[in-house]
């Protein structure tokens, strides 16, 4: 299977900047899709960006020209830069990356759809 474990968040005021990492380990095969969402209680997970395996970004409208998302493929690890935070930024930011790992058991190339467990960022008025 494919893990994600997130890095970064916390607290910040409103103005400042906030860098979030996500590492992808196990019997990766490939990363095709890598994204950040964000959830508040009682609302549903909402695409914050994404970026694809060679490169090409997609922007949530809120976050367009404030948040930059990268990626290191070597590193299978990718980034979310976040400036000019807004109290409506906070939320629980995960991560999310799908393609093809490797199972041992079955022998076979299967899909998967990874999320890492989230992480929160609280913005201050």
């Amino acid at each position: 299977q494919v893990q994600l474990v997130e890095s970064g968040g916390g607290l910040v005021q409103a103005g400042g900047s906030l860098s979030l990492s996500c590492g992808a380990s196990g019997n990766i095969r490939s990363i095709n899709d890598m994204g950040w969402y964000r959830q508040n209680p009682g609302k549903q997970r909402e695409l914050v960006a994404s970026i694809t395996s060679g490169g090409a970004t997609t922007y949530a409208d809120s976050v367009k020209g404030r948040f930059t998302i990268s990626r290191d493929n070597a590193k299978n690890t990718v980034y979310l830069l976040m400036n000019s935070l807004k109290p409506e930024d906070t939320a629980v930011y995960y991560c999310n990356a799908q393609g093809r790992y490797y199972s041992s058991s079955q022998g076979v190339y299967n899909r998967y759809d990874a999320w890492g467990q989230g992480t929160q960022v609280t913005v201050s008025s």
